[in-house]
């Protein structure tokens, strides 16, 4: 803050100088626009200096994994520069799907069966050319989870694998059911409530590498999911680390900050629609027990949830398959080593629903909390085209807990 402070006192002193020198010599061609135009740039320089750019807050529940981060995932400590022209919640969350480059990335597709005759399309990006894991069966991966209606095609799941590959590691994209472009050959979707698909999914990767170190990382509804998943099995899992983006942890508090009149019209519509067009191609698997007019006719995410999401599932009411879907009722119970990185300007997932209380109460649990970078968001740079604060945390957390994650056991 000193530091900060000088800045803005040489800045203020070197303006003060200029604008006098300009004043004398007049307005139009000579230099006067010229100094107002200066004069705003430094005003807004010293107000993004002072209000935006700030250090996350970090959250954690033991000393052993705050030291453990600062030492190896530095980024979590830095302080976040948001894009200058772009630093609103909004405007972050709706400008990433298209200022962000998508890089290209070769899959290996694989479809497998579940215990109710499903089936689930993962993406796979073996790496197979990594001179840092050559031997394919210790090679570490990393399970992503995409999120509402997400696929392996999205900017930050492609940017994901672009820096795992960087680092030798291998990846697998989880596709919630029928959203990639498989047949859905049973009545079933999904839901972030329901951990059941995830789990298979987890077991089946872990049993074709048993000796790879298996973590994964979930944005938005995947990293729900994944919460849910950790919460309901503790430690008993295959996975030795996960990372979140952007969830939403009361569902309840999430739906009502969608449904205000402007977040309404720029993302929630637009997410029904999406949702209504996912189930849609496959109606004909639907009418025997949901009433698909009435999900067609749906206006936001609550209602769609309502007529479709929890009658699939077996929800008695909407508020039953809401509180269920929260993972802010299961952090106590997550059994490994999770960081979960947050905006608390992000209008999908309000700050005060944030479960920093209980994020206290767990060693396992470290809690990223930014004051700005919207959902799904986290641009930074003057032209964020490339790497974003949220790629890079991804990056500095997977490669710590591969390379230094038995720390840990020894804090």
């Amino acid at each position: 803050m000193q530091s900060l402070a000088m800045d803005l006192r040489v800045l203020s002193r070197e303006l003060a100088l200029y604008l006098e020198h300009q004043v004398r010599v007049g307005f139009f061609g000579s230099g006067m626009g010229l100094s107002l135009i200066l004069g705003f740039s430094v005003a807004y320089a010293c107000y993004y200096l002072s209000s935006i750019a700030k250090k996350p807050q970090l959250v954690t529940g033991g000393e052993s994994f705050s030291r453990f981060l600062q030492d190896h995932c530095p980024v979590v400590t830095e302080t976040y520069y948001p894009t200058v022209w772009c630093w609103e919640s909004r405007g972050q969350t709706l400008l990433r799907p298209f200022i962000t480059a998508k890089p290209l990335v070769q899959y290996r597709n694989e479809l497998i069966k579940t215990a109710d005759g499903g089936q689930i399309s993962l993406d796979w990006s073996d790496n197979n050319n990594s001179s840092c894991y050559t031997d394919a069966n210790t090679r570490p991966t990393i399970l992503l989870l995409p999120g509402l209606t997400g696929t392996s095609k999205e900017s930050y799941i492609l940017h994901m694998i672009q820096l795992s590959e960087d680092l030798g590691y291998r990846c697998v994209v989880f596709n919630n059911r029928g959203v990639a472009g498989e047949n859905l050959l049973t009545p079933r979707t999904y839901c972030c409530a329901n951990t059941e698909d995830l789990e298979t999914v987890i077991h089946h990767v872990h049993s074709l590498y048993p000796l790879a170190p298996l973590l994964a990382a979930g944005v938005s509804m995947g990293g729900m999911l994944l919460l849910n998943y950790l919460g309901k099995i503790g430690s008993k899992t295959p996975l030795m680390a996960a990372a979140t983006f952007s969830v939403g942890w009361n569902t309840f508090a999430c739906s009502e900050s969608l449904e205000k009149p402007l977040n309404w019209l720029l993302f929630n519509y637009y997410l029904t629609t999406c949702l209504q067009s996912s189930v849609k191609k496959h109606q004909h698997m639907f009418v025997k027990q949901i009433d698909m007019d009435q999900v067609m006719k749906a206006k936001s995410i609550r209602e769609f949830d309502k007529r479709f999401t929890s009658v699939m599932f077996g929800y008695r009411t909407i508020d039953d398959y809401y509180t269920d879907a929260s993972p802010n009722r299961r952090l106590k119970s997550v059994g490994i080593p999770v960081l979960c990185l947050n905006a608390a300007d992000d209008v999908f997932s309000p700050s005060h629903a944030i479960p920093v209380e209980t994020a206290k109460q767990n060693p396992n649990v470290a809690l990223v909390l930014t004051s700005y970078g919207g959902h799904i968001g986290f641009l930074e740079g003057i032209w964020p085209r490339q790497c974003t604060y949220m790629d890079r945390v991804f990056k500095q957390f997977m490669q710590a807990m591969v390379e230094h994650g038995h720390e840990l056991n020894n804090m």
